[in-house]
């Protein structure tokens, strides 16, 4: 029977290392885990040092290739909810999970975690040193459950709220494929006519002693432009492009994009719903949860994903610390539908507030689904008349000066 050589992390917390006898590697690190120990670095023979060096190299590999998913550390909440919910220990929860996860880099951290959990840290101070994994909502949500005593509830909470959040992102982006692809290849056909079509069939034309028609000169313009000054084109494009994307990184250009995409027919008012969707949800799940109001304002003001109305959120924050209440200067910003700040005053004033932000999400979540299919509706004809009427100009280009040329020669005889 062969012999592996392993060093993990015992029930305790502690580093150890040792040897011993399985039939395979699978078979060695369940019997590691059944006798409490999770396996850091397995090896078959060899030193503890040459399995540490392989594992850590397999690992640096795939870490360069592998990412945590929002998906996987929603589920991950799911199941430590329900653990802590049967009342398995916190430590013995993160456990199970290190064990279960299959993304090295989130079991990592998970055993991370669960290690300096053991060493008599909270919870949600030791996710602080992962900022890209959990972000602000979280940590603050886990602290309240934490200090509440209700932590299995807070992380069902909140991997209910990162489900419906992410169900709505995939609405958004997958309604917005359809369109891309077709213009990205409208684009393209026009480029392949343009560049190497239309100059063979418009070099007939060259030769001829005649005034072209003016959209058989634009067309010529157009498509010799392009076949001849295409990296300049390319190169234009690129630097206009990275100057851009300079601008809009920086907060004068950042709200300028915002409040034009606000002001955008269509699109501006699905950006509008999924950002006020988002504040009504993030805002419930947090009070919810026993998260302070001003604390929860200004973790929702980072959520909105508009400046516009992030600054509308940051105000109301000031006013709600001088003791106005949230629906007057949501109000007063001129960002909020009056449905939502009239739903949010008959919360304040009858107390449910929390229930009330709950069904605005509810009802803007399928406003976003209406929205969703107009612009799609919209925006499906609008391109094929884009795309169509970019080919009747070259079509009817190219027979103009024929026709013309015909008339010509009728005229000769």
């Amino acid at each position: 029977m062969p012999a592996y050589s392993y060093s993990g992390i015992n029930d305790k917390g502690k580093n150890v290392t040792g040897s011993m006898e399985a039939e395979n590697e699978k078979v060695a690190r369940a019997k590691l885990r059944k006798s409490g120990i999770f396996p850091t670095s397995l090896a078959l023979g060899g030193s503890i040092r040459s399995a540490k060096m392989g594992l850590s190299a397999q690992y640096d590999f795939k870490k360069l290739f592998s990412g945590i998913k929002k998906q996987e550390v929603s589920l991950m909440t799911r199941q430590m909810s329900t653990l802590l919910a049967a009342h398995v220990p916190l430590v013995d929860a993160l456990q199970a999970m290190s064990e279960q996860i299959s993304n090295e880099k989130l079991k990592n951290i998970v055993s991370e975690m669960r290690q300096k959990v053991v060493e008599g840290a909270k919870w949600s101070d030791t996710m602080k040193a992962y900022p890209k994994v959990f972000n602000g909502m979280y940590i603050n949500m886990v602290n309240a459950g934490e200090n509440s005593g209700a932590l299995d509830i807070v992380l069902s909470r909140l991997a209910d709220f990162t489900e419906n959040q992410d169900k709505i992102r995939s609405k958004v982006t997958g309604a917005m494929i359809y369109p891309i692809i077709m213009g990205v290849v409208g684009v393209g056909l026009m480029t392949v006519l343009l560049t190497f079509m239309v100059p063979k069939m418009t070099a007939i034309f060259k030769g001829q002693k005649m005034v072209l028609p003016l959209p058989t000169r634009i067309l010529i313009f157009i498509s010799g432009t392009l076949s001849d000054y295409w990296y300049i084109i390319l190169i234009l494009l690129g630097v206009g492009i990275y100057f851009l994307m300079k601008w809009i990184k920086r907060p004068a250009g950042r709200e300028y994009k915002d409040g034009l995409l606000l002001r955008m027919p269509v699109f501006g008012n699905l950006v509008r719903l999924v950002a006020i969707s988002r504040f009504a949800r993030t805002l419930s799940t947090l009070l919810s949860s026993g998260v302070p109001m001003l604390m929860a304002m200004d973790i929702v003001k980072n959520v909105v994903g508009n400046v516009v109305l992030l600054k509308a959120v940051e105000d109301t924050r000031d006013s709600v610390k001088e003791g106005e209440s949230i629906a007057e200067p949501l109000k007063r910003s001129g960002h909020f539908p009056p449905l939502v700040t009239h739903m949010i005053s008959i919360g304040e004033k009858t107390g449910s507030l929390e229930g009330m932000l709950e069904r605005i999400s509810d009802t803007y979540d399928a406003q976003v689904d209406n929205a969703v299919s107009t612009m799609l509706s919209l925006l499906e004809p609008i391109l094929i008349m884009v795309m169509g009427g970019a080919i009747t100009f070259v079509v009817i280009s190219i027979l103009l000066p024929i026709l013309q040329m015909g008339d010509l020669g009728s005229l000769g005889r």
